[in-house]
């Protein structure tokens, strides 16, 4: 596995900004982020924090990501700062379990506009289900019009779920589970009991859950200000820890700053949805092993944190692997024969407007990063890099340089 290393020289409050503004990249030292990333962090028992106020000052400082990100540092960048040591890896995809805390001991009613499935039974668009969970592990059913309406069908079943009709994950919202009174969530609804009390458990795709986390931990905003990286930095934080957890024997993790703050889908938002796509899969290891990666909102730029000091969860390949989605692809060369149409690099440099781009003319080809990390092509002004991990993005010469082995 190939550490990867700390950006050289942290600024002390504001470093000059780049000549141009990188975007995602989680490669350094000319190794390919796609295999471990070692952190360190604090750990003295407490669970998590909550966003709101300063937070605990443990593991990333997303007003530090921030700062460092509208600097020009990559999510690569952002993460080896403060988790040094920690190494990225990569996962197929996985599904997670979330109880919902604000649901404790409470009856299950809900819904979606497509229609859902309960009981081996289709609900028809209109109709809601109610779960009460009963001692043995299953539930009684009963269905009705509308969440207050006239009773269609009641039984009980040994299956306490309600699935939304489509098990996929990034579906449309009508076909979303919508709790009766409440809000809407991907994946299935199911209860449990915990000495006998009920809980409400999400189970959903680990990339969808994200999509409610990312814009609730930090400001989708963000990205309009010049901070992208730091949404990027925070996805892959987030994803590592709630894998790496193992709260209850019927989910991993849960819904509140004792978790992760996650409401379901009321904060999703296109800036951070965009954050979690281009670092979909990507996580933080220790040893081989998920980093349950802390992080706050301390307001002073934080500092690095002492991973041995964070606890870990389960390898990837001992995740929970989500039987709806075929595992990810096998990495390959961001290059694409040309019979197969043009590059990675090649596509980016249009997208941006070519010559007259911010890049200006290319000087030179496409070249190799050290040890199959990816491609890279300099242009008078900038360079565009090519990695599995992120795609095609354009940076600046240091930043590139950063991704080479170090030099004398």
């Amino acid at each position: 596995m190939q550490r990867i290393h700390r950006p050289r020289g942290r600024r002390g409050r504001r470093a000059p900004e780049p000549a141009l503004s990188p975007r995602p990249l989680l490669v350094a030292c000319g190794a390919l982020a796609a295999g471990a990333l070692a952190v360190t962090a604090v750990w003295p028992g407490t669970p998590y924090r909550a966003t709101t106020g300063d937070g605990h000052g443990r593991g990333m400082s997303q007003h530090g990501a921030f700062e460092s990100a509208q600097d020009g540092w990559t999510a690569e960048q952002i993460l080896a700062h403060y988790y040094p040591g920690a190494e990225l890896g990569r996962i197929d995809p996985t599904l997670l379990r979330v109880r919902l805390q604000t649901q404790d001991d409470a009856t299950l009613d809900a819904y979606a506009d497509a229609g859902a499935i309960v009981a081996d039974r289709v609900l028809e668009p209109g109709q809601v289900a109610h779960l009460t969970a009963l001692p043995d592990g299953g539930a009684n059913v009963v269905v009705t019009v509308g969440c207050d309406g006239e009773v269609v069908w009641q039984g009980a079943t040994d299956d306490p779920w309600i699935y939304p009709i489509d098990l996929g994950p990034n579906r449309p919202s009508a076909e979303h589970l919508e709790l009766c009174g409440g809000t809407g969530y991907r994946g299935a609804l199911g209860l449990a009991l915990e000495d006998g009390a009920p809980r409400t458990v999400n189970e959903l795709d680990v990339e969808d859950y994200l999509l409610g986390v990312v814009p609730t931990e930090m400001q989708a905003n963000w990205a309009d200000k010049g901070a992208a990286e730091a949404l990027r930095a925070q996805a892959v934080a987030a994803r590592s820890y709630a894998l790496a957890e193992q709260r209850y024997p019927y989910a991993q993790t849960c819904d509140s700053t004792d978790c992760q703050v996650y409401p379901g889908t009321v904060r999703e938002d296109p800036r951070t949805a965009a954050a979690v796509a281009a670092t979909a899969g990507t996580v933080l290891l220790r040893d081989g092993l998920l980093l349950r990666s802390e992080y706050s909102a301390a307001p002073d730029g934080g500092a690095p944190a002492d991973i041995e000091t964070f606890e870990v969860g389960p390898a990837p390949g001992d995740l929970r692997p989500n039987p709806y989605l075929a595992p990810a692809p096998a990495p390959r060369d961001p290059r694409v024969d040309a019979a197969e149409g043009p590059t990675a690099i090649q596509v980016e440099y249009q997208r941006i407007g070519g010559e007259q781009s911010a890049v200006g003319a290319p000087v030179g080809p496409e070249l190799d990063l050290p040890l199959g990390a990816g491609t890279y092509q300099l242009f008078v002004n900038g360079v565009i890099v090519a990695t599995d991990t992120l795609g095609a993005q354009v940076v600046d010469f240091d930043t590139l340089l950063s991704m080479l082995p170090e030099n004398p």
